[in-house]
């Protein structure tokens, strides 16, 4: 089984995590351990799309190789668990205005997402806050 290590940087009232191996599969959390348990689910995403994508998971660096980067030295470093396999991916076909496709394929690039990666993270999120899918309908 496949352990990450993350790094967690304190941002203001936030907590970012990042991935050294995984560039682009960050995350934010209010308290430490909630940027914790959202870096697993972050983790989990990046990888799999990762696969949709037809590319491999690296090989997880070791700490010693993580902290010779002087910019890691200032950030808390946690083991995360990859998962225990690759969910299948399907392909779907999905229509959107193509302004809208447009935003969405910017913020995606701007943010270290791909376009499917960041689509399953919004609708895991939008699931998870029932109450805010609720009311934008």
């Amino acid at each position: 089984m496949k352990k990450y290590i993350a790094l967690i940087h304190r941002e203001g009232d936030a907590f970012g995590v990042s991935f050294p191996d995984l560039p682009g599969c960050v995350t934010v959390g209010g308290s430490i351990e909630e940027a914790q348990a959202l870096a697993e689910e972050a983790l989990a995403l990046h990888l799999e799309g990762m696969v949709e994508d037809g590319e491999a998971a690296p090989e997880p660096s070791s700490l010693d190789a993580v902290m010779t980067e002087r910019e890691n030295r200032d950030a808390v470093a946690v083991l995360v668990q990859a998962p225990k396999g690759v969910v299948r991916a399907v392909r779907v076909s999905v229509t959107f205005p193509e302004d809208l496709l447009q935003q969405i394929d910017a913020y995606a690039e701007r943010n270290g997402f791909t376009r499917s990666g960041f689509l399953q993270l919004v609708a895991k999120e939008a699931m998870q806050d029932e109450s805010r899918l609720r009311s934008a309908a």
